[in-house]
C-alpha cells in the first residue's frame, strides 16, 4: 500500500510479479538430420496447417544451424520454447532459449497407421470410404459427425484454413510409456488407456475404454476443448493447461462415465455423464 503526501487518499499497488503453478503441455520434436528439406517436408505430412501455435522442445541427435531451424519451426507454426540437453546447448544459450535435462526413459511416441477423419465443409466433395453415399453411411458416423472426404481442387490456403479440423481416430489400447499426440482435431480412443500412457490433444479428448494414464485436451489453450470417459480413473487430467492430480480428483467421479471442462473462475468441472 501507498500513502499519499496529504495522508488523506491511500490506494493499492499489485505486486511486479507471481510465481504460481500451473502444467504448460508441450511436444518435443526429435530430429535425426539437419536437411531442412526433409524436416520441412514430414512437418507438412504431420500437421494440418500452419496456425497451430505449438508449443515444442527441440531434441536432435545431430548438429543443427539452430538459428535457421527455429526460423522454419516458427514458419509452420510452431513455438520452440528450449532444446534438450546436448549438441545443441551453447547455440541455445545463444538464442536464449531453455535447456531442458534429458529423460531418463523415453516415452514411446505412437505414429496411428489408420488415417484421420475429416470435418465435412462445403468447400469439400465427401464420399464414405466404401463409396456409398453419406447418408448410407450415417449410422456410422452420427456420434461424431464425421465421414471421410475426398478434397476437390482447390487453392492451397483454402486448406490450410484454420478452421480445417481433422479428427483421429485410434482403435488400439494404449500401454504404460505409450504416447499418442494429435494436432488440429478429436482424439477418439475406442479401446483403453493404461496407467503410465498419455492421450493428448489439441481439441477434444475421448476414451470409449478404461481411462487411466494422463488425459491432456486443449494442450494448445482450447477452453471449450473437453475430455469424456467411459471409465474415468487417470493419473492426470488436464483442460487448456489447467490440470489436476490422481489425489486431488473428486472421490465420486472415479470409474465413473464422466465428463471433463474448463470453466473460467472455476477450473475443472467433472460431471458424471449418467447421472447429468
Amino acid at each position: 500500500m501507498t500513502v499519499s503526501n496529504n495522508d488523506t487518499q491511500t490506494e493499492s499497488t499489485a505486486p511486479a510479479l507471481a510465481f504460481y503453478g500451473k502444467m504448460l503441455t508441450f511436444s518435443r520434436l526429435q530430429l535425426s538430420t539437419n536437411e531442412l528439406g526433409a524436416i520441412e517436408a514430414q512437418l507438412a505430412e504431420t500437421l494440418s496447417n500452419k496456425s497451430s501455435n505449438i508449443p515444442i522442445l527441440i531434441d536432435s541427435e545431430v548438429e543443427q544451424d539452430l538459428s535457421v531451424l527455429i526460423e522454419l519451426l516458427w514458419s509452420w507454426g510452431l513455438q520452440p520454447i528450449g532444446v534438450v540437453t546436448g549438441l545443441l546447448d551453447s547455440q541455445a544459450i545463444e538464442q536464449r532459449l531453455a535447456i531442458f535435462p534429458a529423460d531418463g526413459k523415453r516415452i514411446e511416441r505412437i505414429i496411428p497407421s489408420k488415417k484421420p477423419l475429416s470435418a465435412p465443409k462445403p468447400i469439400v466433395e465427401a464420399t464414405s470410404s466404401n463409396g456409398v453415399s453419406d447418408n448410407d453411411s450415417a449410422d456410422a458416423t452420427a456420434s461424431t459427425s464425421q465421414t471421410e472426404t475426398t478434397l476437390s481442387s482447390a487453392p492451397t490456403e483454402m486448406l490450410l484454413n484454420a478452421q480445417h479440423i481433422t479428427s483421429l481416430i485410434y482403435d488400439q489400447m494404449l500401454r504404460s510409456g505409450q504416447s499418442l499426440n494429435h494436432v488440429g482435431g478429436d482424439l477418439i480412443l475406442t479401446s483403453s488407456i493404461n496407467s503410465g500412457a498419455e492421450a493428448i490433444t489439441d481439441n477434444s479428448l475421448h476414451v470409449y475404454g478404461r481411462a487411466q494414464g494422463r488425459l491432456v485436451a486443449g494442450a494448445t489453450g482450447d477452453k471449450d476443448a473437453r475430455i469424456f470417459c467411459q471409465v474415468f480413473n487417470p493419473s492426470l487430467v488436464s483442460v487448456a493447461g489447467t490440470y489436476c492430480l490422481r489425489d486431488n480428483l473428486p472421490p465420486h467421479v472415479i470409474d465413473k462415465s464422466v465428463q471433463v471442462r474448463f470453466v473460467e473462475g472455476e477450473g475443472l468441472v467433472f460431471t458424471v455423464m449418467d447421472e447429468a
